[in-house]
C-alpha cells in the first residue's frame, strides 16, 4: 500500500490515496503540451542489453523491451504482455506454452515472431555475461517454437516460479538481426517492442523515451514522453527535483532527504511513501582465510546492531531485517535474531575463543561508492564502530565505483563486500536462489546442496505458493546458520515528486521497478 503525502506551503497535509487519485484543479490544457515528464534516480544502467545485466538496469528495460509476462497495475501475478496467452500444460510445471499477440513487432519495424523469444532466451545462456541473469533460466532445458506465435519452455525440473522468471526485463525480448547470438551488443541504439523506443541514450547522464506507436501489450500509457535523467547522488537529484528541473525522483533517495520531504519543508512536492522488499546484506567470501571460517561470520552476526544502523544512519527510513526473505512475502522468518538476540560483545567473543581464535580479527569491508545510496559509506563506518567497539576486530573499510566493484567481487578480490538486492520477482524463492550454488548473483559460490539439490526443487514444484513455507523456513535456517549472507535492513519504496504529477501510486510493480507510462500531469476537471 502506498501513502501519499502532499506538502504545501504555510501547513501540511495528509491526503488519503482515496482522494488524491481523482482530478485536481490545476491548468486547463494538454498535459504533453508541458513536454517530457522527468524521472530522477541515481540507479544508472550497467548495459543496454538484457542479457548482460541483473541489476537496477531493468528499470529501463522495462519501459523500452517487452517480456511475455508482466505485471499490469494492481497485479501480484505474472500476466501476459507480448503473449497472448501463457500456461503449464503439464501437471508437473515442467512444459509451459505461450502463445504471442499477432502481428507484433519491434519499434524499427521488424517482425518480433516465436524465433526471436527463442533468440532472446538463448542468448542469455549463451553468453552467461559476467554479472547477467543466466542463474535465472537455472530451470530451463530449452526453448521449442512452432510457427511465428507458439513458444515452448521446456525444463529440467518442476518449477511454477518459472512465469514470474519470464516476467522480470532480464527475459526482454530483442531483435534477432540487431543482438549477436553469443556476444553483448555494444553500441547505443535499441528497437524494442515496449511501451517507449529509446531515442537517445547518454551514459551516466540520461535515455530519452518517446511513444511507441507499434506497441501492443496492457500498458495503458498516460504520456507520451518520459527523459530519465541519471544522478550521482541523493543531494543533487532532490536538488533537480526543488529547482522543477525534474519532475518525479526514484531510487537512491538519501534519509535526510526522505525525512525533509515528511517534515513538511517542501513547497508544491509530494512524496509517496510504500512499502518495500529491497534489502541490504553482507557477503563472507570463502576464499579468504578469515571470512572463511564459521566462527569469525558468527561472531560478526552476534555484534551487527541493525537497531542502530537503522535509526542512526537511515532515519529510520528502513527497517532492521533478521531474514535474507523480507518481510511480507509468504516464509519470511526472523532467524538471525532467534539464533543471536540481540547485540553481544561476551557472546561473540565466546564463539571466537570456543574456535582458538583469541586476537583480535582483521578484516576488509568493501562498499560501492555510487549504487545504493549516499548513506551507504556511512553505514559501512557504523559497521566499522560496532566491531572495533567490540575489542574483537580490526576493521578497514574501502570503497569503489559500481563498475569495478562488481569486477571485483565477482574476482573474489573482497573478505567481505556489501550488496543490495532488488526482488526480480515477489517471491521468497528469488531472496534464496539467486545467492546459492556453485554460480549465482554473487560470483562467490555458496553451494548449499541441502538447498539446491532439496528444499528449492521441492518448493518450485508446488503451484501454491502458501505451501512453501516450511521449505522455505528449512532453507532460511540453513543460511542462518551458515552465516555466509547476514541480512541488516529491509527498505521501504519513496517516490518524491511535484505537486502536478500524478500516478505515482500505480507506478511500482511488485518487483519495485518504475513503470514510466503511469505517471502524468494533472488536469483540471
Amino acid at each position: 500500500m502506498f501513502i501519499r503525502n502532499r506538502f504545501l506551503r504555510g501547513g501540511a497535509a495528509i491526503v488519503s490515496l482515496a482522494l488524491v487519485t481523482g482530478c485536481s484543479l490545476l491548468s486547463d490544457g494538454d498535459p504533453d503540451s508541458q513536454g517530457p515528464i522527468v524521472v530522477g534516480t541515481t540507479s544508472v544502467p550497467s548495459t543496454l542489453d538484457p542479457a548482460g545485466a541483473w541489476d537496477g538496469s531493468w528499470e529501463l528495460y522495462r519501459n523500452i523491451f517487452q517480456t511475455l509476462l508482466a505485471y499490469p497495475n494492481g497485479a501480484t501475478t505474472p500476466q501476459p504482455d507480448a503473449a497472448e496467452s501463457c500456461s503449464f500444460t503439464d501437471p508437473a510445471s515442467r512444459t509451459y506454452h505461450c502463445r504471442l499477440r499477432p502481428g507484433l513487432k519491434f519499434s524499427d519495424g521488424d517482425p518480433l515472431n516465436a524465433e526471436a523469444v527463442r533468440h532472446a532466451i538463448d542468448r542469455i545462456r549463451r553468453i552467461d555475461a559476467p554479472g547477467g541473469p543466466a542463474g535465472l533460466l537455472g530451470s530451463l532445458d530449452r526453448v521449442e517454437t512452432s510457427g511465428d506465435r507458439d513458444i515452448v519452455f521446456h525444463l529440467n525440473q518442476s518449477d511454477a516460479t518459472f512465469p514470474f522468471v519470464l516476467a522480470t526485463p532480464a527475459m526482454s525480448i530483442v531483435d534477432p538481426d540487431d543482438y549477436p547470438a553469443d556476444a553483448l551488443r555494444k553500441d547505443t541504439t535499441v528497437h524494442g517492442s515496449g511501451p517507449y523506443k529509446l531515442q537517445s541514450y547518454e551514459e551516466d547522464a540520461q535515455a530519452v523515451l518517446a511513444r511507441n506507436d507499434s506497441y501492443q501489450g496492457f500498458a495503458k500509457r498516460q504520456n507520451d514522453a518520459v527523459t530519465i535523467r541519471y544522478f550521482k547522488d541523493s543531494a543533487g537529484m532532490v536538488k533537480a527535483l526543488r529547482d522543477k528541473q525534474i519532475d518525479v525522483t526514484y531510487r537512491g533517495l538519501a534519509a535526510d532527504d526522505i525525512l525533509a520531504l515528511q517534515q513538511h519543508d517542501s513547497e508544491d512536492l509530494q512524496l509517496v511513501d510504500g512499502a518495500g522488499t529491497d534489502i541490504s546484506y553482507l557477503v563472507f567470501n570463502p576464499k579468504d582465510p578469515w571470512a572463511k571460517q564459521p566462527a569469525v561470520r558468527k561472531a560478526v552476526a552476534q555484534l551487527v546492531d541493525r537497531g542502530a544502523i537503522a535509526h542512526k544512519v537511515y532515519k529510520d527510513t528502513v527497517d532492521p531485517l533478521y531474514s535474507m526473505v523480507p518481510k511480507g512475502l509468504t516464509g519470511h522468518a526472523t532467524g538471525f535474531f532467534d539464533d543471536f538476540g540481540d547485540p553481544d560483545a561476551g557472546k561473540a567473543r565466546k564463539i571466537l575463543t570456543d574456535a582458538g581464535i583469541t586476537r583480535p580479527v582483521p578484516l576488509t569491508l568493501w562498499y560501492t561508492t555510487d549504487r545504493y545510496g549516499s548513506e551507504t559509506a556511512l553505514m559501512f563506518r557504523e559497521l566499522k564502530r560496532q566491531l572495533d567497539g567490540s575489542g574483537l576486530f580490526d576493521i578497514t573499510l574501502k570503497g569503489r565505483p559500481w563498475k569495478t566493484y562488481v569486477v571485483g567481487y565477482q574476482k573474489a578480490e573482497y573478505p567481505v563486500f556489501g550488496r543490495g538486492w532488488f526482488p526480480d520477482f515477489p517471491d521468497a524463492d528469488n531472496f534464496i536462489a539467486p545467492f546459492v550454488g556453485e554460480h549465482n548473483a554473487l560470483g562467490t559460490p555458496y553451494p548449499a546442496k541441502e538447498i539446491t539439490g532439496r528444499l528449492l526443487p521441492h518448493a518450485r514444484a508446488e503451484s501454491d505458493r502458501a505451501r512453501t513455507v516450511k521449505d522455505v523456513e528449512a532453507a532460511q535456517q540453513i543460511m542462518v546458520d551458515d552465516a555466509r549472507l547476514i541480512p541488516l535492513w529491509q527498505g521501504r519504496q519513496y517516490v518524491a515528486a511535484s505537486d502536478d504529477i500524478s500516478g505515482g501510486e500505480q507506478a511500482l510493480d511488485p518487483s519495485t521497478i518504475m513503470m514510466m507510462w503511469t505517471l502524468h500531469r494533472k488536469t483540471s476537471w
